[in-house]
């Protein structure tokens, strides 16, 4: 199931407005970035971080899954808890490099 574009707008909505934002559609899916870094990946309606050992504190009561079949483990970010997202962003958006245009 692809995520739909309501879906993606409802996380838009949940995104704290200091950091400037972009999506991207591929395959059906999204790769969200934030400040031009791709912090989440948003398939099957459900949006997904990349686990990376310096968030393991700050998301250690995520669940994990897999966005979709062959990808790595990845945490499950709740994006109604606006506080705890606020915080996934401002940690991932300093540990995740920019990519290259």
């Amino acid at each position: 199931m692809a995520t739909d574009k309501n879906y993606i707008d409802f996380v838009c909505e949940q995104l704290p407005d200091f950091y400037p934002f972009r999506y991207k559609k591929m395959f059906g899916e999204y790769m969200l970035y934030i400040d031009e870094k791709p912090i989440f990946t948003v398939c099957d309606n459900t949006v997904f971080a990349k686990i990376l050992p310096e968030a393991k504190e700050l998301m250690k009561d995520c669940s994990v899954g897999t966005p979709y079949p062959g990808a790595k483990e990845s945490y499950v970010v709740d994006v109604e808890d606006r506080e705890f997202l606020e915080k996934v962003i401002s940690l991932y958006v300093t540990l995740i490099k920019p990519r290259k245009k």
